[in-house]
């Protein structure tokens, strides 16, 4: 005699159920949601779909099903205006779709408050686990809230001091003494470095770079020509402002490609010549930005593969909890534009 299911409890629904409906085998509907490759994106897609309907939920590690999961993951990104953050979301989003996850995307636009009111809102929506490219070096509140709910994270590009996390980005400090070293190569001595906020552990790291390198040399940086700014192109017009209020410098290291791009759209307004008048370089290395068009020299971030990063180690925080915790630091290069002076091969 069959067992009735208790009144009020859903009856679990198994891979092999998912598999028959499905027209393939429960070791194809194993490796799909595990996110693990070998399965077409259009059988993948089918088999998430047959599973979605039958209300079908993986299996923790005691064998039980995981009625709570909810196959979404949260995205946290400062701005969609600067390009840099939706190439990482469509990269995540991509990924995460290939293993049956959606994304629920939120901007904080650099807010503390908006950050910390986004964890409470992912919190309560039960999201499964959540990447980070918006956390703020000197506070951790909304990591504790993710923590409290029991939702795993990984830290992208930037992290917080006082909570720890799983982290994929590349090496900022070796990054910003490349692009310094570069730019001293050329002679260049009235030099002006403008990053984003400093409470973005990336921006900061690439500015002290800057200045550490530049001092080797003898050349200090600071006053007006050390500038912390918005994240965005604007950032980048208001900083050229201050620039070129007073004696205006020779080379602008900027900590972003928009905010070079920003400085040099203030540039040309004010008939101002890059690189003849002010050489600019930038980081990181966004397809337009190294197009015939602008031809930027800039630190390039292996910006796909650090979204593949993030969300493979998130979906391994979700499937299998850990005390440890790991950085993936990805390969930077350095992209030779026009903008600095040389003339690209």
């Amino acid at each position: 005699m069959s067992a009735e299911p208790v009144a009020g409890r859903p009856v679990p629904v198994s891979a092999a159920a998912v598999a028959r409906a499905a027209g393939v085998s429960t070791a194809t509907v194993s490796y799909v949601m595990n996110g693990k490759g070998g399965v077409s994106v259009e059988t993948r897609r089918h088999i998430i779909g047959i599973a979605n309907e039958l209300g079908f939920r993986p299996r923790g590690a005691n064998g039980v099903p995981d009625v709570q999961q909810t196959r979404v993951i949260g995205l946290v990104l400062p701005n969609i205006i600067n390009p840099m953050f939706p190439r990482w979301a469509q990269g995540i989003i991509t990924a995460a779709a290939e293993a049956g996850y959606e994304v629920f995307v939120a901007t904080t636009q650099d807010d503390p408050d908006v950050l910390n009111q986004v964890a409470v809102t992912m919190a309560a929506r039960n999201v499964d686990g959540v990447i980070l490219a918006a956390a703020f070096s000197e506070d951790a509140t909304a990591m504790r809230t993710l923590r409290n709910a029991r939702i795993p994270y990984v830290y992208l590009s930037r992290r917080s001091h006082f909570l720890e996390g799983d982290f994929v980005g590349i090496d900022d400090d070796a990054a910003g003494i490349l692009l310094m070293e570069h730019v001293l190569s050329h002679g260049y001595t009235e030099i002006a470095t403008v990053i984003g906020p400093r409470f973005s552990t990336a921006s900061l790291a690439r500015e002290h770079a800057f200045v550490r390198t530049a001092a080797k040399v003898g050349i200090a940086i600071g006053g007006e020509r050390k500038i912390s700014t918005r994240l965005n192109n604007e950032g980048g017009q208001i900083a050229a402002e201050r620039l070129f209020a007073g004696k205006p410098p020779q080379a602008a290291v900027c900590g972003s490609d928009e905010i070079a791009i920003g400085i040099m759209q203030y540039a040309l307004a004010h008939g101002i010549r890059v690189p003849d008048d002010l050489a600019v370089v930038g980081s990181d290395g966004l397809p337009f930005s190294r197009s015939e068009l602008i031809n930027l020299t800039t630190i390039v971030q292996p910006q796909q593969e650090m979204a593949n990063e993030a969300f493979a180690m998130l979906l391994g925080r979700i499937n299998s909890s850990s005390d440890t915790y790991t950085s993936r630091i990805c390969a930077h290069r350095l992209h030779i534009g026009r903008t600095c002076g040389c003339t690209p091969s």
